[in-house]
This record gives C-alpha cells, structure tokens and sequence, in this order.
C-alpha cells in the first residue's frame, strides 16, 4: 500500500507532462522552499536523538566521495554529480515508499547534511571562476534548509512537546508528507517522460551508484562504532538508501548557468533512473531479509 501513492504520482507525472510541464517549476518550488522545509521544522523542534550526528555523517561522507572521485577523475563537475545527492526530489519519496513515517527525521538529517555540502561545493564546482567567500556563505545561509534549520533554532526555546501528538499538527504533518511525496514523484515522472537514455549511460551510472554504495559501507561501520547514533537496524538502513540516490537535480541549472552547457543532465537522468532501480530491488530485499523493517 504505501507503493501506490508514489507510483501513482510517477505516472501521472510520467504520461500527464504535456498538461503539467507549466506548473512544474511551481511544484518544484514549493517542495524546495515550502513543503519540505516544513518537514525540517516538525523534526528539528520535536527532536530525535542522533539527527545532529545523522547531519555530520552526510556532510561528511558527501565530501568523501566529492574527494575520491575528483581524485581519480580531476573532473568536478562529475564529481558533483557523484557527490551532491537529490534528497529532495527523491530522497523523501523514496524513504517514506521504503520505509513508511518512521524514516522521516532520519532523512531529514541526512538530506541537511547533504544541502549544506551542495549549496556551499556546487557553485565553486560549476563556476569558471573563483568565487567569494562572502558570495558562498550567503548562497549558503539563504538556502531553504538552513533558513528552516533557523525557524526551528527560534522555535526551539519554547517546549512545544505538549503539541507533538495533537491530532491537528499530526494531520497537517501527516498530509506534508502526501504533498512531498506526490510533487517529488510526479516531478521526476515529467522529467523521465522527456529523456533519451542509452544502455551505455544507464550501464554507467549503475556501476558509480553501486560504488558509492560499497564505498558507503566502511563509513556505516566507521560511525556505527565512533558516532553516538542510535543503533538502529532502520536508521542504518535509510542511510544506506540515502547513498544509493542520484545526483541532485539543480547542477544542471547551476552549470547551465556558469558554463552554458548541460553535460550533468544525461548523468542526473541516467542516475535517477539506475537509483530508482536500484532502491527498488534494495527495498524488496531488505523487507525479505529483515522482518522488523
């Protein structure tokens, strides 16, 4: 049951596009500056245990990969897209379909963790030029998930723990998270509709997503044993996820911007749909092999 609002999402998304595509920048924006922001706030001011270690972990482990990849490639641009994850779009879809609510404050953390990485790296590694710390630090402060990090620091001083379980803040909870699902869903079904992908570029992407999962694996068992996060069969499980998600959808539009070109769209295509693949077999395999989840 919860596969089918997602799936239904894709599909209207998928084979409505020619009737959506004007409200899609408005769909978009909303999830990015509203819908999941508000998400941020409802986790971050009713607080869980481990979420500040969750954020450090993705942060983290975002410049790791940046690193290794540029490493060995001396390509940033691609390294971005190794890197910087689409926890937006995807990442809470796909989280909430796989793992049902209980996933959302640990995907909130990561994905923090990841929009802190990508809204201070992106710019720098798109731009032709070297740019300001000043100019990076804004573009950092201003960005959705910081200012709703910011709504919730002032929040914080009051104990709204009394509200937590009210039916009224529940329900509106409850259909954010419909709201995240559908629009992040149907943005990728409209988006997928209008790509051409080859085997080569799907063949790639499945073996730099499946790398990064492996490389995921000793930072999993690194902070299993060093972090003081919960040790939690489903928070390792949703990190796990997290790793296996495509590169964010906005590096197209930051390097449409600074360079002219649109090289990372094949790559940001491509890789949503090796992702979506990929969490899909995870998913039914975990479910198999794990019970509890």
């Amino acid at each position: 049951m919860a596969l089918i609002l997602p799936l239904l999402s894709f599909l209207i998304g998928y084979f409505a596009v020619q009737y959506l595509t004007p409200i899609r920048p408005l769909l978009a924006s909303l999830l990015a500056k509203i819908f999941i922001p508000l998400i941020i706030i409802y986790n971050m001011v009713f607080y869980t245990p481990g979420s500040l270690w969750l954020l450090i972990l993705s942060l983290c482990s975002s410049v790791v990969f940046f690193s290794i990849f540029y490493y060995f490639s001396h390509d940033k641009l691609r390294a971005l897209c190794f890197s910087y994850l689409n926890g937006a779009w995807l990442g809470f879809p796909f989280a909430l379909a796989v793992f049902g609510p209980e996933a959302s404050s640990t995907i909130v953390a990561l994905y923090i963790g990841g929009s802190l990485f990508g809204n201070v790296s992106a710019v720098m590694a798109v731009s032709q030029e070297k740019q300001e710390l000043a100019f990076i630090i804004k573009n950092m402060l201003f960005s959705p998930p910081v200012i709703a990090l910011s709504v919730a620091a002032i929040l914080s001083i009051w104990d709204f723990s009394a509200w937590q379980h009210h039916w009224l803040v529940q329900d509106l909870y409850a259909a954010n998270k419909v709201l995240v699902t559908f629009s992040g869903m149907c943005i990728l079904g409209m988006w997928l509709s209008k790509v051409s992908i080859g085997w080569k570029d799907l063949k790639r992407s499945l073996l730099l997503i499946t790398g990064r999962g492996v490389l995921s694996i000793p930072l999993l068992i690194l902070a299993y044993f060093v972090l003081p996060i919960p040790h939690q069969m489903l928070t390792y499980a949703i990190i796990f996820m997290f790793f296996l998600l495509p590169p964010a959808a906005n590096i197209v539009a930051l390097e449409t911007h600074y360079q002219g070109t649109g090289y990372s769209a094949k790559y940001i295509a491509s890789g949503t749909i090796a992702s979506a693949l990929l969490i899909g077999i995870y998913g039914v395999l975990i479910h198999l092999l794990i019970s509890e989840l």
